[in-house]
């Protein structure tokens, strides 16, 4: 089965906060707005908007209501595979139009698994920015300010912020767990093959 090795990078972040996935190019954008939550580590409570050569689509729930978003069509009506139609191409996804998130997803390669799966996370590089902090020029005030014990706005970002939160803690176990929640598209005919582990697929694909 062919399936899409995308990488998703955060756009105006220094250093950059990415993830590598495997996702069924079938998926439609619906559903791959909560796979890039999950990987990502958004909290899914703001809009969203993929922005393509097709066209602009968001939630059926924004464009069938008072809210509606200018020219912008339901991302349940159209699948990966439509937008993204070869490597090297890619498309845009902002979330929070508040903090304007911008993401660029960009279909790497197609590749081969022996069975049905939503997504996989491959890997990645930093934490998610807390939600609601001003977007990525908000975020990078606020890890200055917490890189000096001395700014005056220091105690009330740590409470903020909370004592946990580390910008560089990156866990792809954590996240692909998350992932595999999510079941896998129905198939014709059910796999006869022992299943292979989530880590096995991630070992493979990568080459390890």
């Amino acid at each position: 089965m062919q399936f899409f090795q995308i990488k998703i990078t955060l756009k105006h972040t220094t250093p950059p906060i990415w993830r590598r996935i495997v996702v069924a190019p079938e998926i439609e954008l619906d559903r791959l707005h909560a796979v890039l939550q999950m990987v990502m580590g958004w909290d899914n409570s703001h809009l969203y908007e993929f922005e393509t050569s097709c066209g602009r689509f968001s939630d059926s729930r924004v464009t069938d209501s008072a809210f509606e978003l200018e020219e912008t069509e339901s991302s349940a009506k159209i699948t990966l595979k439509s937008v993204l139609t070869r490597p090297r191409s890619s498309i845009r996804y902002e979330y929070d139009f508040g903090d304007g998130w911008d993401h660029q997803i960009l279909l790497e390669k197609v590749v081969e698994l022996d069975e049905p799966i939503v997504a996989l996370c491959l890997g990645g590089a930093r934490s998610c920015p807390p939600e609601d902090c001003g977007g990525p020029w908000g975020y990078a005030n606020l890890l200055e300010i917490m890189k000096d014990p001395k700014h005056s706005e220091h105690k009330s970002m740590s409470e903020w912020i909370g004592p946990r939160f580390d910008p560089e803690s990156f866990n792809v176990e954590a996240i692909d767990k998350q992932l595999a929640r999510l079941a896998p598209p129905r198939q014709k005919k059910a796999s006869a093959k022992k299943a292979v582990s989530r880590s096995a697929k991630r070992a493979r694909l990568q080459g390890v």
